[in-house]
């Protein structure tokens, strides 16, 4: 984002497309000069092996359903062989935005017994936004399934997080890390340094995960009880940890919660802005 972009674009683009922060792969502490895979730690919560068919691995490629239509996906919706209705979800994602599609897919993400078909349903439903997909994601926040809470904060974040706040903030005390640590990348985006307590509490986490992302946002804390906290975690049992906390010490804290996307609740301009232009040339 170079300082000739108008803030009202970028606004627009925050909107509109989900924020690849909340990218479950992205990782602050992890950096560009792994050199071979063995170099990578594979010791992290969030990957789990398991049995899957070739056909279930293949479910998040929508190409054999390409040019089906709408309302053959939706019909496909009600397929037998859940691979078949995750395809058709994550397919509808790209249709025109109708009432019959918004309406299948909040059925498929409330009601499907299959948790990876209401994930790739809330997906593509935040995709079409609107108010259904903020209620769908709300009560999704509900589900049993610990990946469809996660992709709930998402939604949410998406849609309009700034008022979906509350719902947000009470996701930070779920019990699985993937959703506590969505919810507090939002609420990080809207409070930026009010964060601080909250992110302090989280650098404690006992998901790595979670202690990584919160050292990362640490970052953008100007306080000495952020730098302290950073300055222990360099010692953290996790690799990961460590490294993202290292890179966070030497962030500067204001530059950091602009790159970071951290706007709303940050009125004050650094020198050189205006408010037509509020993002520096990074």
């Amino acid at each position: 984002m170079t300082c000739h972009d108008d803030d009202e674009e970028f606004q627009k683009h925050l909107e509109e497309e989900p924020d690849p922060q909340l990218d479950p792969a992205k990782s602050p502490g992890i950096g560009s000069d792994i050199e071979a895979l063995e170099d990578i730690e594979v010791s992290r919560e969030d990957v789990t092996i398991g049995e899957a068919t070739p056909a279930e691995l293949a479910a998040a490629d929508t190409e054999p359903v390409a040019g089906d239509g709408a309302t053959s996906l939706l019909a496909d919706l009600d397929a037998d062989d859940s691979v078949d209705r995750r395809r058709a979800a994550l397919a509808l994602k790209d249709e025109a935005t109708t009432d019959a599609v918004v309406t299948g897919l909040a059925q498929a993400a409330t009601r499907d017994d299959d948790a990876d078909v209401r994930q790739f349903a809330v997906e593509a439903l935040t995709a079409h936004g609107g108010e259904r997909a903020a209620a769908v994601a709300v009560a999704l926040l509900d589900d049993p399934d610990p990946w469809v809470r996660a992709e709930a904060v998402v939604a949410l974040d998406n849609v309009d997080r700034a008022a979906h706040e509350d719902e947000i903030a009470a996701a930070v005390d779920d019990d699985h890390h993937a959703v506590r640590r969505n919810a507090a990348i939002s609420l990080f985006k809207l409070r930026g340094e009010a964060m601080e307590n909250r992110l302090l509490s989280l650098s404690r986490d006992d998901s790595e995960r979670v202690r990584e992302w919160a050292a990362h946002m640490l970052g953008g804390v100007d306080s000495d009880a952020a730098r302290d906290r950073l300055r222990d975690l360099t010692d953290d049992p996790a690799t990961v940890v460590r490294q993202t906390a290292e890179r966070a010490l030497e962030a500067e804290p204001d530059r950091f919660r602009r790159q970071f996307g951290a706007l709303e609740n940050d009125a004050r301009l650094l020198p050189g802005e205006d408010r037509l232009n509020r993002m520096p040339d990074l």
